[in-house]
């Protein structure tokens, strides 16, 4: 095929080439050029480099883009229309120092957990662990995939709170894993599925302090306290060892969750009625409900085994576990008095309440 000799001769010579544009070059003087990061106590965090004008997170921001915060705008940039411009949609001030504690208190399933401490229990005790830990893999499945959700939807200008969720996201992860290991790890294995009402809740959840609210402060909290009781119900070093763990990263969780609902209280008061409405669909699915079928007491049937030592204890394991709910309920109310929502005592499910001391 021939060649058009215009063509042919355009490709003869040099190509042009267009002129540099150095003019970032002289943005210094608008970016506070010579402002200088130090590393502190506990390395260079977040609170060494968030300094000057690019350190202070807005109130409000009109940046509709994936621009991040300090630098400079263009004009010919996509845009990202769909995330949150108030800060109290998702902020939390104690962001920063989650995250930095959690990228530094990562640990191993595989490596950290002295696995071979464990030893042949009686079926019984070893079902009713494996029940618990069949529960706990379906919670930590929904717990890590409810806020990843809601990832795209945070705007660039607060990039504290998308790592920190990153960083849950990934404790959420390794608890699902330890905890389906544990099930496997002693000649059990997987047991009943539990109803998943109080699951489905949390992933539906539409906007970000709904999500926390329920997920965070609520479920989440009660979680908690099932790992704290980790201590009394492990067997074994291995299986105190797990629940230590994962109740050192779960207490990041609930730290932001409570002091994100206090933020909002605090900027946004109009919107106490809407979390109070989010806390009464999320404390309906915590309640214990005598008409569902049996399988929803599989778990409390198994941790009253395991607090009683054996189904031959199970009446006295029953009492303990009636103190732990009670004590979840209590930390709960707590959790929500420092958030500044002090007024639940009154309007609080009466399945929970009547756990609440006076």
């Amino acid at each position: 095929m021939a060649i058009d000799v215009d063509t042919l001769e355009k490709l003869r010579q040099e190509p042009e080439v267009a002129p540099l544009d150095l003019s970032w070059l002289n943005l210094g003087e608008e970016q506070q050029w010579g402002m200088r990061a130090k590393p502190g106590k506990r390395g260079l965090t977040f609170d060494e480099i968030e300094i000057g004008p690019t350190g202070e997170v807005p109130e409000h921001t009109d940046n509709r883009s994936m621009r991040v915060r300090g630098s400079v705008a263009r004009k010919d940039v996509i845009r990202v229309p769909e995330t949150y411009a108030g800060r109290a949609d998702v902020y939390s001030n104690n962001t920063r120092l989650l995250y930095e504690e959690a990228v530094q208190r990562q640990w191993s399933s595989a490596t950290d957990i002295p696995w071979d401490e464990i030893q042949p229990l009686p079926d019984d005790i070893e079902r009713a662990m494996c029940q618990l830990c069949t529960f706990l893999t379906e919670v930590e499945f929904i717990a890590g995939d409810t806020p990843g959700q809601f990832l795209p939807k945070i705007n660039s200008e607060h990039h504290e709170v998308k790592l920190f969720l990153l960083t849950q996201i990934m404790d959420e992860g390794r608890h699902l894993d330890v905890f389906r290991k544990r099930a496997f790890a002693n000649g059990g294995g997987l047991l009943s599925g539990l109803p998943q009402n109080g699951l489905r809740i949390l992933i539906d959840a539409k906007d970000f302090t709904e999500m926390s609210a329920m997920m965070h402060v609520a479920a989440e909290g009660f979680v908690q306290s099932l790992f704290r009781m980790g201590e009394y119900i492990g067997q074994n070093d291995a299986e105190k060892r797990i629940f230590r763990l994962c109740g050192q990263d779960e207490s990041r969780h609930l730290g932001f969750g409570v002091m994100h609902l206090k933020y909002v209280l605090d900027n946004e008061p109009w919107r106490r009625e809407e979390i109070h409405h989010y806390l009464d669909a999320v404390e309906l699915s915590l309640a214990p409900d005598p008409t569902d079928d049996a399988g929803s007491f599989a778990l409390f049937e198994a941790l009253a085994i395991l607090m009683g030592g054996g189904i031959k204890n199970i009446d006295k394991g029953i009492e303990m576990s009636m103190n732990v709910q009670k004590k979840r309920v209590n930390e709960y109310m707590h959790r929500l008095k420092v958030a500044g929502l002090g007024d639940r005592r009154e309007r609080m499910n009466p399945m929970l309440k009547q756990f609440l001391d006076n």
